[in-house]
């Protein structure tokens, strides 16, 4: 699955160190001049692991009940990376640093909040770190401004201070709405809840998206069936749906391995994701990617569409992703770790790569042949491919020959990755 709303996987990546003081070469920050500019604010904490869940977080329990201890700001403030409640300065500290190496960047376009749970912190910390951002950039003046928010995790109170403060969506986790699904997921929230916070959401007039897995041990087509339905009665903007991913080192990875659940079924989630498109498509909803859809072009997340045609972005927080001009680094994982470095001073950064020509074409096509508009084919590596991909029912014949682009069959996007290793001749 491809984490398009900048979640942060709990391993990192290899690569070459990264400059102290975060400083790019001039060649990508030319590169990145005039793309759309992004912000990702990674929020490390949860209430509970959910057992599926391999994103870089932690609970209070596992960063220790006596608290962290206090790094002290150079410039007098005081940091505590792994504290709820002193979060937002760690963050505006990056910011900081952000500025000083993108001197000359346009204002931001879009904005996302993702974890963990970014509104287990107060509203007015998630608020302050936005308007952190505004302050060092400037915002687009029709920019997106998303947090990702569990049901159970905001109030009315909560959404109302949010789109007083700049935020304009919210992507709600509701993942399913059959109790005993949420159980096995270890979700902490109630069916009833994620139709309080939509309600709550809108009447703040905030656009509202709803995450949901399908292909979870023991859900039926049924099940499936009925948290679509109950989706689709919640009237959102925007719909994602992904197929449940075992990964290794995760509490489900261990019960799969132990007999307890059984391992998730490529056909069961094939089926299942074919009655998403068609239930979707029936209430009005068209696929813009894989697996997101969208009422209409303005209510697409054009945060994700951003990381997906391989524009510039900054991740802020413990173990964010980032990418300008063809460089790309990551942080950090540990929120102590990372509060260190800043306090220094110092970028947070723990590696970073400078991406090949070859590395950016092939990128181009792994994540553009999942876009609704899909590719020029004129800009692959080489078409020899394409006339048995049409063959096979895989990409749309008719966009090929008329409009001269590889778009996705549905049949296509259950076999996207075979697409792209034929596009690609991998």
């Amino acid at each position: 699955m491809v984490c398009d709303h900048g979640d942060v996987p709990s391993a990192l990546p290899d690569g070459d160190p990264a400059p102290v003081d975060g400083t790019l070469p001039r060649a990508a920050l030319t590169q990145a001049a005039g793309r759309p500019f992004g912000v990702y604010v990674h929020v490390p904490f949860c209430t509970v692991r959910c057992g599926y869940c391999d994103f870089n977080t932690y609970t209070a329990r596992e960063l220790g009940n006596a608290g962290p201890p206090t790094v002290a700001h150079p410039a007098g403030r005081t940091l505590l990376g792994a504290s709820v409640e002193t979060y937002a300065g760690a963050a505006l500290a990056e910011l900081d640093l952000a500025r000083q190496v993108l001197p000359e960047a346009r204002p931001v376009d879009t904005v996302f909040f993702g974890g963990g749970t970014p509104t287990l912190l107060p509203a007015r910390d998630l608020v302050a770190v936005l308007h952190g951002i505004r302050d060092r950039f400037g915002l687009a003046a029709d920019a997106e401004v998303t947090t990702e928010a569990n049901p159970d995790s905001v109030t009315v109170d909560d959404l109302r201070a949010l789109a007083d403060g700049g935020f304009t969506r919210v992507s709600i986790g509701m993942q399913s709405a059959v109790p005993h699904v949420l159980r096995t997921l270890e979700r902490t929230h109630d069916p009833a809840g994620v139709a309080r916070a939509v309600e709550a959401a809108k009447e703040a007039g905030l656009q509202v998206s709803v995450d949901l897995i399908y292909g979870t041990p023991g859900e039926s087509v049924d099940d499936w069936a009925a948290s679509l339905d109950a989706a689709v009665a919640l009237q959102p903007d925007h719909v994602s749906a992904y197929a449940l991913v075992v990964e290794q080192g995760t509490k489900l990875a261990a019960q799969v391995r132990r007999g307890e659940v059984a391992m998730p079924d490529d056909d069961d989630e094939a089926a299942k994701y074919e009655l998403a498109d068609a239930r979707l498509a029936a209430a009005g909803f068209g696929w813009y990617e894989v697996s997101n859809w969208a009422t209409s072009p303005a209510t697409r997340c054009r945060h994700n569409e951003l990381y997906w045609r391989g524009d510039t972005w900054w991740g802020v927080g413990p173990g964010a992703h980032s990418h300008v001009g063809g460089v790309r680094w990551w942080n950090v994982k540990h929120p102590r770790a990372y509060a260190a470095r800043l306090a220094s001073l110092e970028s947070p950064a723990a590696a970073r790569e400078t991406l090949t020509a070859a590395q950016r074409a092939d990128e181009a096509v792994l994540l553009g042949v999942r876009l609704v508009d899909g590719l020029a084919i004129d800009d692959l590596p080489t078409a020899a491919a394409v006339a048995g991909l049409i063959a096979d029912g895989l990409i749309d014949g008719a966009a090929a020959l008329q409009r001269h682009r590889v778009v996705l069959t549905l049949r296509g996007r259950l076999l996207a990755d075979t697409v792209v290793r034929r596009l690609l001749g991998w």
